[in-house]
């Protein structure tokens, strides 16, 4: 009779879940996954900073519509872990973090990085456990699979000890388990859907506010049909960007404070009411609302909807569609919207064009646009303050799951690692980083952790020597003798990423912009394009924003 470890039986487990990677930092707590993961075909990807790992497995749940894997080692590999599992749980990511922990018989006696990691986690994840023995550990793996996947998606954090991963246990005693969760969707109340269509049908300045939640549920196809069917205008944010394309006539992008002021109703898919919708308060108020939302705390929090639908916005959206009985009468108000769209976009256009030295970030964002574009089908991954702000006003999105942000926790530091991830499961897209020269140093090392596992990408810092989203309000706030810890040096991360082997250029003047850029994606390796920027452009342009 053969034997299995705890740690074989994982790595089965993680396999038969479609798992292709796991990332991690090395950790003596955690070496039997390693070696499990090697004979069941896993790869390993060591970062250079478990945060890093976790982000990375962040990324993959995102771009798969999946779960992504996280292993570090035991006390500080798992503290060092935490704020990417927090950031994972605010943008709603199924991310499984494996926490190593010394040997059950020795819990209490003071072992090496000996802490309490368990209890870490409890509020910034939808569940946090121990696994006790090594036959308990394809029951518990199911159940983080089920938990992480139903419902509200969300991170889980499982610790490891070395003895649940070590010690074996017969293959006739444990078995995998199957059929332990379940892929069904979840339509909304017939009721409810018929009372939405009917108060879209009647408007006649109707808006749509569709978020990540059009991403995960693979509903970009049913949004467009319902925009199609009601005549209205679509504005997305989060992982929902990309869900319209930039070209469909419904797509608007700068109008959407004044349609959520102007509209008579408003349909929210998939997207709290949070800072980013300024809490519910920039809708009119005597607009109806409708939120489709498949986790009930959602629905109607800060702002009291007319009808909230709980379910799937796949399914809802394609309930309302076929429910609609004829077509609002919308042209005018679309045709209003469109001219204010094509005003706003050219005065942007100026800046756009600029040739001021030190460079504008709009005339950065609008080069990189172009190059991405001659590219191919590129992926970007935005990590930084006013820079990614304003690249996000100027990047045409094409297809969804082209954007990669940290989410509402607003984490810095998710660049080079999400950047991996999407290079790891599309290989033949280009990546191209959004990056802050602040961001740059919260995991610019793990630019290291490309170049070794050969997964060629683009960073473009917008350097502007600054933390720039919060020095302008400071500045405004309290002056600049009340302003430290605001201010960086004008570093050249361009030479940092050629240190680590790869490929960089140092951009100072506009006209140079987009011929580094050619010559960064022409490298095949890991570039850096580093642009100095004017840290007082976002103000001037009245494009800066820090919301709390």
């Amino acid at each position: 009779m053969g034997t299995s470890t705890g740690a074989q039986l994982l790595a089965r487990m993680l396999k038969a879940e479609g798992v292709r990677h796991i990332f991690t930092l090395s950790g003596l707590h955690i070496a039997p996954i390693y070696a499990a993961c090697v004979e069941e075909g896993i790869a390993v990807i060591d970062t250079r900073h478990e945060q890093a790992a976790v982000h990375a497995a962040d990324a993959t749940a995102r771009l798969t519509r999946g779960i992504g894997v996280a292993a570090v080692t035991a006390g500080p590999g798992v503290t060092d872990a935490l704020t990417g599992v927090a950031n994972a749980f605010a943008a709603a990511s199924p991310v499984l973090l494996l926490g190593g922990a010394a040997p059950t018989f020795n819990a209490g006696k003071g072992s090496l990085q000996e802490m309490e990691q368990v209890d870490l986690f409890t509020r910034i994840s939808k569940w946090s456990d121990r696994i006790p023995s090594p036959e308990r550990v394809p029951t518990y793996m199911a159940k983080a699979f089920r938990t992480m996947l139903t419902g509200r998606p969300g991170p889980v954090f499982l610790e490891v000890p070395w003895d649940v991963l070590s010690n074996g246990v017969d293959d006739e005693e444990v078995r995998l388990p199957t059929g332990y969760r379940t892929q069904a969707r979840q339509p909304g109340d017939p009721g409810y859907v018929d009372r939405a269509a009917a108060l879209l049908s009647r408007a006649e300045r109707p808006a749509v506010v569709a978020g990540s939640s059009i991403w995960w549920d693979d509903a970009s196809t049913q949004l467009a049909a319902f925009a199609e069917r009601l005549g209205a205008p679509v504005y997305l944010n989060g992982a929902g960007r990309g869900c319209l394309p930039a070209d469909h006539p419904l797509f608007f992008s700068q109008t959407r404070k004044e349609a959520l002021a102007e509209a008579d109703l408003v349909l929210i898919a998939g997207t709290p009411l949070d800072f980013r919708l300024g809490y519910g308060a920039g809708i009119g108020e005597s607009a109806k609302i409708v939120q489709i939302d498949s986790d009930p705390a959602e629905i109607g929090r800060n702002r009291a909807v007319d009808i909230g639908i709980l379910g799937d916005s796949r399914s809802v959206l394609q309930q309302i569609t076929a429910a609609i009985s004829g077509k609002a009468q919308t042209a005018a108000w679309l045709r209003q919207l469109r001219e204010r769209e094509l005003a706003k976009a050219a005065k942007q256009a100026t800046y756009e064009q600029s040739d001021q030295v030190p460079i504008h970030h709009f005339r950065l964002a609008k080069e990189l646009d172009q190059v991405a574009r001659v590219a191919g089908d590129s992926t970007f991954v935005a990590d930084g303050g006013n820079w990614v702000a304003i690249a996000a006003k100027v990047i045409q999105l094409r297809r969804p799951g082209r954007w990669l942000d940290p989410g509402p926790l607003g984490c810095l530091g998710v660049g080079a690692p999400f950047a991996i991830a999407a290079k790891l499961l599309h290989p033949d897209r280009p990546v191209f980083v959004v990056q802050g020269d602040g961001s740059f140093g919260f995991n610019g090392m793990d630019y290291e952790t490309a170049l070794r596992f050969k997964l060629p990408m683009i960073c473009v810092v917008g350097n502007d020597a600054s933390w720039g989203q919060i020095r302008l309000p400071q500045l405004q706030f309290h002056g600049p003798e009340k302003s430290p810890a605001t201010l960086l040096a004008p570093t050249r991360y361009d030479k940092v990423v050629e240190a680590f082997g790869g490929y960089g250029e140092h951009v100072t003047e506009p006209e140079q912009i987009r011929p580094a850029l050619e010559r960064a994606v022409a490298s095949g390796t890991v570039a850096c394009v580093n642009v100095m920027l004017d840290p007082e452009a976002p103000a001037a342009s009245g494009a800066q924003g820090y919301a709390i």
